[in-house]
């Protein structure tokens, strides 16, 4: 997919269109479900919102996230079809960086869709990718995001969980798994049962949180601070209070 709008860079709105033509063209690619576009504008009127950057609680969020998968015994970063649209490269950069494993999972699961998703991420530079052997179940859940590899999302202790994903976000907790989980909205039930909630648009989240891993990596004692520093609580609350009291100039 080409990054190619006739929208110059000077334009007040040019990541967002920018972001809107990755997710129709991953449409067209058939990476992304139509129900992804829906899902994409609800989190784009969060970002909104948020004045559209990263707020100091998000960062934090993201320092922490790094050095929970980087003391992680067995991270994976899970992959939908918006996730893989919007920031191929950069969540293939995070796996590098941090040691973990890519795994396609989907709602509207195709094997068709697993396929192309995994090839895209190949073609971003990902070696290997897991979704496809789908050996593993969630408990819990009576749809197609159930389904995991058994050595992957299955085996993990810590899970990134980009974007919406509530009721797989509750069933991962239930089954003793840390989550950290990238989504707009501070009172959604995946922010709400997030070990880390980073409350930031993902086209930022992932670089930042590849930033933080490449700081942290190596440091035992940084990364324990990182986590011991963070509070999820008071990330929500300041995220809220952001979007409900923030400058929109």
């Amino acid at each position: 997919m080409s990054d190619d709008v006739e929208v110059p860079q000077s334009h007040p709105r040019y990541e967002s269109l920018l972001t809107r033509h990755r997710i129709e063209a991953g449409v067209d690619r058939g990476i992304t479900s139509r129900q992804g576009l829906i899902a994409q504008g609800r989190g784009e009127a969060f970002d909104y919102l948020l004045g559209e950057r990263t707020i100091d609680s998000a960062d934090r969020a993201e320092r922490a996230a790094a050095a929970y998968l980087l003391s992680a015994d067995h991270a994976v970063i899970s992959v939908n079809g918006n996730a893989a649209a919007l920031v191929p490269g950069e969540l293939v950069e995070l796996a590098e960086v941090t040691g973990a494993d890519l795994e396609v999972n989907l709602f509207n699961r195709t094997e068709e869709r697993i396929e192309a998703i995994a090839e895209y991420l190949r073609e971003h530079g990902a070696s290997d990718v897991k979704g496809l052997t789908a050996d593993g179940r969630i408990p819990g859940l009576d749809h197609e995001r159930a389904k995991v590899d058994a050595d992957g999302i299955g085996d993990a202790d810590v899970v990134l969980v980009p974007l919406e994903d509530g009721d797989r976000a509750e069933a991962l907790g239930e089954m003793g798994k840390t989550e950290l989980v990238v989504d707009l909205n501070p009172r959604s039930r995946s922010a709400e049962v997030a070990a880390v909630p980073i409350v930031d648009n993902i086209i930022r989240a992932v670089p930042n949180v590849t930033e933080h891993a490449r700081d942290l990596r190596g440091d035992a004692e940084a990364q324990r601070a990182a986590i011991e520093g963070f509070d999820a609580d008071s990330a929500r609350a300041d995220a809220e209070r952001t979007i409900r009291e923030g400058d929109l100039e």
